[in-house]
């Protein structure tokens, strides 16, 4: 079982762009909650900082460009508010992959902790992340996942 102060965090780069949104999600939730670490306690915080630029330029398949709906609640009667993708991009970019990362999470301050390690930025040299030793993560393969040779 890891114990918080033994716990070693690694800083990953991620290039957004071109990637497909849910997909890529996906793989950032993976490294903030710590699941690529064979120290992983469900429990405790043993994941990574993950910086992602060009969020911008991500992408969706199908036609959720149109039709995927954000919503959300002011709290009054009639207070909803919803918004398509189109919308959300052109409006904050970053919030897209936020919110598509967020609701991967648990549910719980532990992972509000864990969000709290994402860094989005919109272009490329925008980040001021250098000095922490960011690695790339590659775009091709999955996270934490092995290739193997062809099968006979």
């Amino acid at each position: 079982m890891a114990r918080p102060s033994a716990v070693r965090r690694r800083w990953w780069h991620i290039d957004a762009e071109g990637q497909i949104l849910g997909r890529l999600a996906a793989r950032i939730a993976r490294l903030l909650m710590g699941k690529h670490k064979p120290e992983y306690t469900p429990h405790i915080d043993t994941g990574d900082f993950v910086v992602v630029t060009n969020v911008s330029r991500v992408r969706v398949t199908g036609n959720k460009r149109r039709a995927k709906i954000y919503d959300r609640y002011s709290g009054y009667p009639g207070g909803r508010r919803t918004e398509t993708f189109e919308e959300l991009i052109g409006r904050k970019p970053a919030e897209v992959l936020r919110l598509a990362v967020r609701r991967m999470l648990p549910k719980s301050r532990l992972g509000r902790r864990m969000l709290l390690k994402l860094k989005l930025h919109e272009e490329l040299p925008a980040h001021g992340y250098r000095a922490q030793g960011l690695e790339s993560l590659p775009a091709t393969a999955p996270c934490g996942a092995t290739t193997r040779g062809a099968e006979a």
